[in-house]
């Protein structure tokens, strides 16, 4: 199994231009040194329904963190909530991205599901579905064609080329599943949608969703191989995102002491104890390594795991104490 990091780009209340810069810097050359590769989230506006803050913008984010890390496998967008965006431009970020890594660049993306955040950018998210479908197939198309034209039903364009052109399409993932409700949103449910699983059998990896029972998790992955196979398709990838506290200690309550207090200044304090503690890793570092491994024995090739601080030292105890374990 290989691993990458979220990168905590979190808006902090008292973030500065020292702490935005330094933390991104000191975050990515750990992940250089201990060979973890880099993604990022995107959220446009803070969803406190949700988190407890809000992010910086995810590409410029990734670009600078990729400079500074050049020895990563992989960077990615994990996601990018596509029906925020116009797909002509989105392209060229693309192909930029790709050209600026020398081909690490990993196209996460996703519907999206917070409200505000469509309204804002003059969509609607009972769209959010058919738009990022849109998108990705608009994407797809100016990446590969010169003098490009394309009519959908929320977007077109006519002889559009999209210069320089990346040498392959980089590779498409999907995030989607089964998502634990809390009251706060209702728009995803403990099941996986068909319109999700369409979207991820085009898909070149699956990114299974956090906030979801890892039961669950393994549910949707079986729905994700028997569709592909009764259709006769290449079934994508099984990848895994969560977030992550890492206590260095074999107490479990020790552990989930210390995960509540970094869980809570990242997610807010409206859910329960519980609720996040079966949405996301908590645990002694026994615990987190036996959920990754029945990921792994489920499929699983790849985890993001999604520091909830910004201290560079998580990573260090991931590459010291967990991914050995799981790797062994």
């Amino acid at each position: 199994m290989r691993f990458g990091a979220w990168i905590p780009s979190f808006a902090y209340p008292q973030l500065d231009y020292d702490r935005a810069r330094r933390g991104t810097d000191a975050f990515s050359k750990t992940a250089n040194e201990h060979d973890i590769d880099l993604w990022v989230i995107d959220h446009l506006l803070h969803a406190p329904g949700l988190y407890g803050m809000a992010w910086l913008e995810p590409m410029t984010v990734l670009t600078h963190a990729a400079a500074v890390a050049p020895d990563v496998e992989m960077v990615g967008t994990g996601i990018l909530v596509l029906p925020l965006r116009d797909p002509v431009l989105l392209a060229k970020e693309v192909a930029t991205m790709d050209y600026l890594t020398g081909g690490r660049y990993q196209f996460g993306i996703g519907p999206g599901w917070y409200g505000p955040e469509f309204e804002a950018t003059g969509t609607h998210i009972s769209e959010r579905g058919k738009r990022t479908d849109e998108i990705v197939e608009a994407v797809r198309l100016l990446l590969a064609t010169p003098n490009a034209s394309f009519e959908g039903r929320y977007y077109s364009f006519e002889d559009v080329t999209i210069e320089p052109r990346p040498p392959k399409m980089p590779n498409v993932w999907v995030a989607g599943g089964s998502r634990i409700p809390d009251g706060a949103f209702d728009n995803d449910v403990p099941v996986l949608a068909r319109t999700v699983r369409d979207r991820i059998l085009g898909a070149d990896w699956w990114l299974s969703r956090c906030s979801g029972q890892q039961e669950w998790v393994h549910r949707d992955w079986q729905l994700i191989q028997d569709a592909a196979a009764e259709r006769g398709v290449p079934c994508p990838r099984f990848a895994h995102c969560n977030f992550i506290h890492v206590v260095d200690t074999s107490d479990p309550e020790r552990a989930r002491a210390e995960q509540h207090i970094y869980f809570e200044q990242a997610m807010g304090s409206h859910r329960t104890h519980e609720h996040l503690e079966k949405s996301y890793f908590f645990g002694s570092i026994d615990e987190i390594v036996t959920r990754l491994r029945d990921l792994a024995d489920g499929g699983c090739e790849y985890v993001v795991l999604g520091p909830t601080s910004d201290d560079p030292a998580q990573l260090e105890l991931l590459s010291r104490l967990v991914i050995p374990q799981v790797n062994s």
